[in-house]
This record gives structure tokens, sequence and C-alpha cells, in this order.
């Protein structure tokens, strides 16, 4: 199972609540309040989080506020800006960690591509 605080980190970021039963206790298991949608399971890797990875999460957002309050937001849940090494000149993204070093980014859909 996840770290208690990679679960709540991404439960509050989400809206999220942990379930108890965790697939018979493989993963830590999150799910939105109402039971409706998809449920998301959590796996701690014994490997070291990679600055590159080859999969991550986009959160996505609608324009340019949007992503500066929400980037705010996780900021204030315990995520971390990167020095991201790989950003375009005009990125429509920021790239976060969340508190166990994994990368994530905040997607502005309404940015135009200069």
């Amino acid at each position: 199972m996840i770290c208690a605080r990679a679960a709540d980190f991404w439960c509050r970021a989400l809206g999220y609540e942990l379930l108890k039963d965790g697939f018979n206790g493989w993963a830590s298991v999150l799910a939105p309040p109402d039971g409706s949608g998809a449920k998301i399971a959590l796996q701690r890797s014994q490997t070291p989080p990679q600055q590159h990875l080859r999969l991550h999460l986009d959160l996505v957002v609608a324009d340019a506020a949007e992503q500066a309050a929400e980037t705010a937001r996780l900021v204030s849940l315990g995520a971390e800006l990167v020095g991201w090494d790989s950003y375009p000149d005009d990125p429509d993204f920021v790239v976060l960690a969340d508190p166990d070093g994994n990368c994530f980014c905040i997607v502005d859909l309404g940015h135009e591509q200069h």
C-alpha cells in the first residue's frame, strides 16, 4: 500500500476518499465520495521516483487563471514545483511533484501555442 501522506494528498487534490478495503490490501484505493466514477489504485514501488517517467498524470484546467489557482492549491496541499529541464519556450503545463516525489502536470487546455 502507498504511504498515508500520498493517499491523503491525492484525496484532497481530487476530492476523493480513501476506501478501507483497498482491493484486498494490494493498493490504496481512492474513490469519488458519491461512489460513481473511476477509482484510483495507488501502489508503492520499491524504486525511487524518476524525473522523466514514461507515464504520469496530467490534471487539465480550462485556462491560465485556473492553472495558476490549481497550482497554488496543490502546493498548499503539499505538492512542490519541479524545476523541469524540458519546458518548451511557451509551455501549456506546470510540473509538480506529489509528497512522494512523483511528477504530474497541470495543463492549460486554453493555451495557444505560439
